[in-house]
């Protein structure tokens, strides 16, 4: 068994997609547009060329993204996306690069538990942890 995260973009998907791979090396390891689907009919004409299904990489860690069904923008509560790097400069390169345009919720320090530790939700609106692998 295995548990993976399934993230929604409210039409962002693509956007995210890019985001990620620059800020902290996501692969996009498949894509699947509306128009591209057996049930391509079932989206708006405007929706076609959304993303109706994607997985990417982070990591050994696999995530699946969606556009969505064209509804009201979620907002994200009750979960974060943790990241755990493997060393302090790595992590807090990360937390920088995923805080570009988004809120910082507590700000890259240390902890009692870690060297690095910070909290933001991003400019998708997607809440993130990042933290450093280590013993103190």
């Amino acid at each position: 068994m295995r548990l993976e995260a399934y993230l929604f973009f409210n039409g962002r998907t693509e956007e995210a997609l890019a985001f990620y791979a620059e800020a902290i090396g996501a692969e996009t390891l498949s894509l699947l547009r509306f128009k591209d689907s057996p049930e391509a009919t079932n989206a708006t004409p405007e929706w076609q060329d959304k993303v109706m299904h994607a997985t990417f990489s982070i990591g050994s860690s696999v995530i699946m993204a969606s556009d969505g069904v064209h509804a009201a923008p979620q907002k994200y509560s009750g979960f974060s996306v943790s990241i755990i790097a493997d060393d302090f400069s790595s992590g807090e390169k990360m937390f920088a690069a995923l805080s570009k345009g988004g809120e910082i919720r507590m700000p890259w320090q240390p902890t009692f538990w870690t060297r690095g530790f910070g909290m933001i939700s991003d400019k998708f609106g997607m809440p993130w942890m990042v933290a450093v692998d280590d013993d103190l």
